[in-house]
């Protein structure tokens, strides 16, 4: 009995599925939309996304204008995103949001559109105009639903991209500072963009490095200068080492800042000493 059972089983959803897909390619070449509506919405239930989201391609331009257009929308954009095609998931839940403003679903679309973006948006190494983008579409959200239940996990989003360009700010520079070593003509854009990075990101987990680096690179700069314009980078490059070891008196970096310290009090204890000799 019981290994009659175990062939009933399989055999029986066999048929199931056999229906089920004769039903769906029925339908699918049917000109009505009702039945369409009526399977796709099932399918969305079971969550089969991947015959619902082709059955509300087929049938959303007919609901245009229609009381079923909201849901049919929003589940056809609902569909991509479970799918993770989330570059039409995130232009069509946009296109929900601006079509039914009104929506009780808004809300929900306006942080799926965002979530959509925030998927594409690569590693930090990468070109970031997608992360950009989510960053906004994050933000509007965050901005105009601030009593959402979506709110807290928008947050952590958007700070989560906040870091990945920081990282990426941070390693340009650090980049320049690091061909600086081999030619000193990368040291001035190593500085700009230490200079563009700590007034950009003022709360970063990398401030610390960025003005070491940034005292490290002014000081080889000022040291490997041409003498007339040397005597004022060796006192800006002093300036900066005060600078960070007011914020970071205790940094991992202090033994190796003082010894770039000594170097540049050492040369400009010679243009003093030129003064006195005058």
């Amino acid at each position: 009995m019981l290994f009659k059972m175990r062939l009933i089983v399989p055999i029986l959803l066999l048929a199931m599925i056999s229906q089920s897909c004769s039903e769906y390619q029925k339908v699918l070449k049917n000109e009505d939309v009702k039945p369409k509506y009526d399977l796709a919405q099932k399918f969305y239930e079971e969550g089969d996304m991947k015959r619902a989201n082709r059955l509300f391609e087929q049938i959303a331009p007919k609901y245009v204008g229609k009381p079923q257009g909201e849901r049919v929308m929003f589940f056809l954009a609902d569909t991509y995103f479970q799918r993770k095609d989330y570059n039409m998931a995130g232009y069509q839940f946009e296109r929900f949001v601006k079509s039914y403003s009104k929506s009780d679903k808004v809300a929900e679309a306006s942080f799926l559109g965002a979530k959509s973006y925030f998927k594409l948006s690569p590693v930090y190494s990468l070109d970031q105009t997608d992360t950009d983008k989510a960053l906004g579409k994050l933000q509007l959200f965050i901005n105009s639903y601030p009593d959402s239940e979506y709110f807290s996990e928008a947050n952590t989003m958007a700070k989560e991209l906040t870091t990945k360009k920081e990282h990426k700010a941070y390693e340009i520079a650090k980049q320049f500072n690091k061909l600086g070593q081999f030619d000193f003509t990368f040291l001035t854009p190593a500085v700009a963009a230490f200079d563009n990075f700590i007034s950009d990101f003022p709360g970063s987990i990398y401030r610390e490095d960025a003005m070491f680096y940034r005292f490290e690179s002014a000081s080889r700069f000022a040291l490997n200068s041409f003498e007339r314009l040397q005597e004022e980078r060796l006192k800006e490059a002093i300036a900066d080492y005060n600078a960070f070891k007011k914020q970071f008196p205790e940094s991992e970096h202090a033994g190796e800042a003082e010894k770039i310290l000594e170097k540049v009090k050492l040369e400009l204890q010679g243009f003093t000493q030129a003064k006195e000799a005058k």
